[in-house]
């Protein structure tokens, strides 16, 4: 199925996620000024801006003479800022609402939160759109699910070289229940493990240099570590998608989403000292990862294609698309 390109806008958030938008092809115009957001205008460090990118500033989106296909918000404050924009709008769904709760002040309450997202959304004619069928169910907003994806044709051969564990992790400590950091620490605190991400309150852990620095750690490491409290957070992440794609088994923990098969693609237990035990099986056996990662590789292609976010994104955007019409042709009171 072939996708349709679109002139598309967005703000700065989630550069991994952007980037994967960006190749579905057409014009991507991204702003970098939003109000009370972080200064840096791209995470140059994270992925390269996308040849199909632009760059531009508040004041150029609500200027511009030029009618977008569709507006792709990140937030409630993003739809909010960018109201009087006059196009079909999705709000993309990345967390869910108890972990969105966890991390603020828990104010308004998780019925409050769904009841004025719904109002607001259907308000304004937008669409929602849930990265994953736990966030979708969490919000309750009605909208589409489509999950990210990774292409292995993206990475490079795996060697799995150096003897020791991976996890891409930003905000550890914020987010220490969402990730069961505690299960992780316990499993895997005294193994060679590097953990790469935004963490300035974590000495030694940092990004990666790059994208290509990213994939370099990918196809060096023995193996990808991912937890997460299934009531919280899915099974899987964008890292995770990635990890799988470069040839990495995983080691976590049981969780609904999970698509690691126990023994085939990597290895699940809820108890520290097994997933340690694990953990030591695979740096001591690099035939075994290889092996396992080939299988991780294989999941990855079956459920995680790009083709089948650009494809469903796509059908979201056709769908924001008509909810908007039908709002600008309904009758006025």
């Amino acid at each position: 199925m072939k996708t349709n390109t679109y002139n598309l806008l967005t703000i700065n958030c989630h550069e991994a996620w952007i980037y994967q938008l960006s190749q579905m092809g057409g014009a991507l115009e991204i702003i970098h000024d939003e109000p009370g957001h972080r200064i840096t205008p791209w995470d140059f460090a994270c992925r390269p801006l996308p040849d199909n990118g632009r760059l531009i500033s508040l004041q150029q989106a609500l200027s511009t003479p030029t009618p977008y296909d569709c507006l792709i918000a990140h937030n409630m404050s993003d739809l909010l800022l960018l109201k009087e924009i006059a196009c079909p709008k999705i709000l993309v769904l990345h967390a869910t609402l108890e972990g969105r709760l966890i991390e603020g002040d828990g104010q308004p309450s998780k019925e409050e939160t769904q009841a004025i997202m719904a109002f607001y959304l259907q308000k304004i004619g937008a669409h929602g759109v849930a990265v994953s069928q736990l966030k979708s169910t969490s919000w309750q907003v009605g909208g589409d699910m489509v999950l990210n994806g990774a292409d292995p044709d993206d990475f490079l051969p795996w060697s799995g070289e150096i003897a020791a564990g991976l996890r891409v992790a930003n905000q550890i400590t914020i987010k220490k229940e969402l990730l069961a950091w505690d299960l992780h620490q316990a499993a895997f605190g005294t193994l060679p493990v590097r953990i790469v991400g935004n963490n300035p309150d974590r000495p030694g852990v940092i990004p990666a240099p790059s994208w290509q620095g990213l994939k370099n750690l990918l196809s060096q490491h023995r193996f990808f570590i991912h937890t997460a409290n299934p009531t919280l957070e899915d099974g899987f992440n964008m890292a995770m998608m990635e990890a799988m794609a470069a040839g990495l088994p995983v080691i976590g923990n049981h969780n609904p989403s999970s698509p690691i098969i126990h023994g085939v693609n990597g290895f699940l237990s809820d108890d520290p000292a097994e997933l340690k035990g694990y953990a030591q099986r695979l740096l001591e056996d690099r035939t075994l990862a290889q092996t396992m990662g080939q299988a991780a590789q294989t999941t990855l292609r079956e459920q995680f294609p790009l083709s089948r976010f650009h494809q469903g994104f796509s059908r979201a955007i056709e769908t924001a698309q008509k909810k908007y019409q039908a709002l600008i042709s309904a009758p006025t009171r």
